[in-house]
């Protein structure tokens, strides 16, 4: 059986103890806050970012992995295991994806799969190539199982404000001003056969209530959810009481055998602000 190393960009957004329970090695991503670079969710942390922003209006920028660094991380793998499989953040979103890919082609034995998604979306992939692993598969065949997941993984998120997004060009402010005024909550949802990103729904009122019906308007479009892990992800300074909230409305849609609360890395968080909620799931595949 060959000895498997499951690799994945930071941006996966698991757990410490997921990350544990499937040996998954991080390679974070770079992000620039004024004149410092810091390793996501290492030395920097979403608090951060936020407090940055409020102080002075200023945001971090990202740099994606390089291709020498990726090939420097695949090798320090290949060292101590026979093969390797790596699951990057959606091309869509980065050129992280097309580098890892580059950095792969030099080397025997390592397998990228682009995960055409983001946060715990790509994190959904992560945990069941670690099944897959544990399991004995071979990484060809992983992979190849992978690609058919993908196509299944459900993701969106709403955001509280848009300030950050006016803030790093992705909307007009006038139109973040007037979404704030009116009690607006966007639903950004992600293609999952590609990973770019479409504005959906608008909900209106107070945060708690709107998280309640999105669940609901998320679950119950589909009879043929997975009812293995469902994410809860935040991009922090999300309520304890709207935490339990959701999590308790999730199950009873989905009697789901481990509902994951995570918070999402500064990557993601940096674009979306505070207080942006989304579930993560997936339906059934052949």
């Amino acid at each position: 059986m060959s000895n498997i190393a499951l690799s994945a960009d930071s941006t996966c957004d698991l757990s410490s103890e997921l990350k544990d329970e499937y040996n998954v090695v991080y390679y974070p991503y770079c992000i620039i806050l004024g004149d410092k670079e810091y390793r996501d969710n290492v030395d920097i942390h979403p608090s951060d970012i936020y407090k940055a922003y409020h102080k002075d209006g200023s945001l971090p920028k990202t740099a994606a992995i390089s291709v020498g660094e990726y090939l420097e991380h695949f090798k320090k793998l290949k060292e101590s295991h026979d093969e390797v499989i790596h699951i990057t953040l959606g091309h869509a979103l980065s050129s992280a994806c097309d580098n890892a890919k580059s950095a792969a082609e030099q080397l025997d034995g390592v397998y990228v799969v682009d995960s055409c998604n983001l946060s715990t979306g790509t994190g959904q992939l992560v945990i069941r190539a670690g099944r897959m692993i544990k399991d004995g598969m071979d990484a060809k065949s992983i992979v190849s199982e992978l690609e058919k997941i993908k196509e299944h993984v459900h993701v969106s998120f709403v955001l509280d404000t848009l300030d950050f997004m006016a803030a790093g060009g992705r909307c007009p402010t006038v139109a973040a001003k007037a979404a704030g005024m009116l009690k607006c909550k966007p639903l950004l949802n992600v293609d999952n056969s590609d990973g770019s990103l479409h504005m959906g729904k608008m909900y209106r009122g107070k945060l708690k209530k709107v998280l309640l019906k999105y669940i609901g308007d998320q679950l119950s479009q589909y009879d043929d959810v997975v009812p293995d892990d469902v994410f809860v992800t935040n991009s922090a300074e999300l309520e304890d009481d709207i935490l339990e909230a959701v999590k308790a409305e999730v199950r009873k849609y989905v009697p789901f055998e481990r509902v994951h609360e995570t918070v999402a890395s500064c990557t993601i968080s940096s674009h979306c602000g505070p207080r942006c909620f989304g579930i993560l799931f997936v339906t059934k595949w052949d």
